[in-house]
């Protein structure tokens, strides 16, 4: 079993910045991927980044390439994901999740956590 606990979202202008939190106790190393994905009212959850624990590798969407970054410290069993030049339309409920590969399909993921929500006001 994984458990992930998300923070960090809140309200923020449009160019802000956010940094996110996704802890992550349990069989964590079980899951070798940690991803982030969001979901805003109305539309399908949709992916955002993703990285490996054991090999630094990194994964993102097209539209956050260049604003977001995700990173991981393994001594805190921790993943981040910093948000910079935010826009409204990054408006969404953000999760993390775990699963046995850093790709950008959600079934690809089996543990989720609760949620948090980033509101970008224009």
């Amino acid at each position: 079993q994984v458990q992930l606990v998300e923070s960090g979202g809140g309200l923020v202008q449009a160019g802000g910045s956010l940094r996110l939190s996704c802890a992550a106790s349990g069989s964590i190393f079980s899951r070798d991927a940690m991803g982030w994905f969001r979901q805003a009212p109305g539309k399908e959850r949709e992916f955002v980044a993703a990285i490996s624990w054991s090999v630094n590798n990194t994964y993102y969407a097209d539209s956050v390439k260049g604003r977001f970054t995700i990173s991981r410290d393994t001594a805190k069993n921790t993943v981040y994901l910093q948000m910079n030049s935010l826009k409204p339309e990054d408006t969404a409920v953000y999760y993390c999740a775990a699963g046995p590969r850093p790709v950008k399909w959600d079934d690809n993921y089996d543990y989720w956590g609760q949620g948090t929500q980033v509101t970008v006001s224009s």
